[in-house]
């Protein structure tokens, strides 16, 4: 056999044994776990970023997997305990896991996996009625100043709960003292919004987005929000931050690999989802669902997580929540 030719076969040889090892290119399909039931917000979000990837031909191929129970504990625990069978599997989730967490509703965080990335976000925001007297902010400020437990707060969340925790976290930043927050517990924002029509409460917490449509409805008027900046699809309305208080808050959503990922699938994971919110159809997906986006990869987003640990565990505690 000629010189070039035997070189030839030794290459191909050399190059079939290598190719097992060499890594993937590609995400080309995956496994989304919903800690919760269908039709809620996290199977929203997984089915809604699921089906842009695959129209998008992002990725090849998704399934949805339901999991509910233990206030999202039992898809962390499967995660985990799977971790070697489920290199292809994301698992939505959002603040809650950092909240139950620290309330210790399952034992592990969000260090027992590895976060992917936060791709959405709802900013809070506190809303009145469209004939309440309270009109700014500052004029709350005064009246809580001026007489204690002047305000009640509706939320849709149990005491401790997010919608809580916002309102807690404002009225510390403001000065006002956390034992004069008088926060009254809805069983979800649906109930809470009825409380405030009602007259039970004169303040709702809640998620920007859900506010929003009451308020184009003439229903409810956006006094402030947690955002950085002004939304621009309310610009009237102003932030926190431009009045002088140092709140920041959006109710994330996002996705959690198993631990030990590798780490080459973890960096095609930061690639696939910035090509994501590249793409038009994820914008129009946002602005059809009133997302915000709010994107953090990797070591980003896990820096991300621990700083929002941190406020809220603080928050907590003077609360009496934790420990």
């Amino acid at each position: 056999m000629p010189f070039l030719a035997i070189l030839v076969v030794l290459c191909f040889s050399i190059s079939i044994r290598k190719s097992p090892q060499n890594t993937t290119n590609k995400i080309t399909q995956i496994h989304f776990l919903v800690p919760g039931g269908v039709g809620g917000g996290w199977d929203a979000t997984a089915r809604s970023v699921g089906e842009v990837l695959r129209k998008t031909k992002l990725v090849e191929e998704v399934s949805y997997e339901n999991m509910s129970g233990g206030g999202g504990g039992k898809a962390i625990a499967h995660l985990i305990e799977t971790a070697k069978h489920q290199q292809q599997t994301l698992m939505v989730n959002s603040t809650p896991i950092v909240i139950r967490s620290l309330q210790k509703v399952f034992p592990q965080s969000f260090r027992d996996l590895t976060p992917v990335a936060s791709i959405i976000g709802d900013y809070s925001c506190l809303a009145v009625t469209a004939e309440s007297k309270y009109k700014d902010w500052e004029q709350v400020v005064t009246a809580y100043k001026k007489k204690r437990f002047a305000i009640t707060i509706a939320g849709g969340s149990v005491k401790g709960g997010m919608d809580h925790l916002v309102a807690a976290m404002i009225c510390e930043a403001c000065g006002i003292n956390l034992k004069d927050l008088v926060y009254i517990p809805y069983d979800a924002g649906g109930k809470a919004l009825a409380g405030l029509l009602s007259g039970e409460t004169q303040f709702l917490s809640t998620g920007l987005g859900e506010a929003m449509e009451l308020a184009k409805a003439g229903k409810l008027h956006i006094v402030v929000v947690t955002a950085p900046k002004r939304i621009e699809a309310i610009p009237k309305v102003p932030t926190f931050r431009e009045l002088g208080y140092d709140v920041v808050f959006a109710n994330w959503r996002g996705f959690f690999a198993p631990p030990g990922l590798v780490a080459r699938h973890g960096e095609l994971y930061d690639e696939l989802f910035r090509k994501m919110h590249g793409e038009t159809s994820w914008k129009d997906t946002c602005v059809k669902n009133g997302w915000t986006e709010i994107y953090h990869a990797n070591n980003d987003f896990t820096t991300f997580l621990q700083d929002q640990e941190e406020k809220l565990a603080g928050l907590m505690l003077k609360l009496g929540f934790v420990k």
